[in-house]
């Protein structure tokens, strides 16, 4: 499948593109568990490349109330934004060629040095951070490691914000210029700690000065009555949102990245 080459341009925003748009299906991402539809969007002469996750697609979670994870997805996004780091790509709620859903910008992602590994060592080397050790086959074990990025840093500050379960290596798309974003966000915002993450290897360490800023700053903009507690109480439920408030209010009151519980696997399977 072939995206658009044109970006979107400034004349129509990325998100009335998406949101006022016509989506035309032109393939399926086959791997993903649930439905995931490449499309193309056009408006007013413009064109981009976009996934479209119908709710019908959606297949029954034991742990999520049926068809809420397109909404997940767009809360996700929300939270993003309101972060300013702009981690999760333009994501809107709209119908589509098969009913609502999640329309995302496709994002290409470009070839850069790893963010993740397996070493053999018992320890990380300079610029790299231990996640758990796993077995590699013939019963040897290696060491997982993720970069010591700032951009995935931010990204583990988000997913404890949002209590997302299932940070894989997949979902982390670098792209030219620098920038890292992350994707399929539907397992979030459980009222139940369900995180699960690759990105464990700060966990317990003081949260940078910027990430504590931050967390202040999306206190007060999730005060009840505000425009993003209004637009997050049309994705997730009440006790969602009581429960987004308290994980925000937990990290600011420890100052500190969150720690595996060892209630929940804290690693997803599979890991990519």
């Amino acid at each position: 499948m072939s995206a658009p080459e044109r970006i979107p341009p400034r004349s129509v925003t990325v998100n009335e593109l998406l949101s006022k748009g016509e989506l035309t299906v032109r393939g399926r991402v086959r791997e993903a568990s649930n439905a995931v539809l490449y499309c193309s969007v056009s408006h007013e002469g413009e064109e981009a490349a976009c996934v479209y996750k119908p709710v019908a697609g959606e297949r029954p979670l034991w742990d999520f109330p049926d068809g809420t994870l397109a909404q997940r997805e767009v809360a996700a996004y929300e939270i993003s934004e309101a972060t300013g780091w702009g981690l999760v790509p333009p994501t809107v709620l709209r119908d589509g060629p098969y009913g609502e859903g999640m329309c995302q910008l496709w994002i290409e992602a470009e070839a850069e040095p790893s963010l993740l590994a397996l070493v053999e060592e018992e320890e990380p080397g300079e610029g790299w951070k231990a996640v758990a050790f796993a077995e590699v086959g013939e019963g040897r074990t290696a060491l997982l490691v993720h970069a010591d990025d700032e951009r995935l840093r931010r990204l583990a500050v988000l997913d404890a914000v949002i209590n997302n379960g299932d940070r894989k290596g997949g979902h982390l798309l670098p792209v030219s210029g620098g920038r890292l974003y992350g994707i399929d966000h539907g397992v979030t915002f459980n009222v139940e700690d369900k995180l699960r993450t690759l990105l464990w290897g700060w966990a317990g360490e003081p949260l940078t000065a910027e990430a504590c800023a931050v967390l202040d700053a999306l206190a007060g903009g999730l005060e009840p009555g505000s425009g993003l507690a209004t637009r997050l109480a049309e994705l997730i439920t009440a006790a969602e949102l009581d429960a987004l408030r308290g994980r925000v209010a937990s990290l600011r009151s420890s100052g500190r990245h969150p720690e595996p519980s060892g209630d929940w696997p804290s690693i997803p399977w599979p890991p990519v």
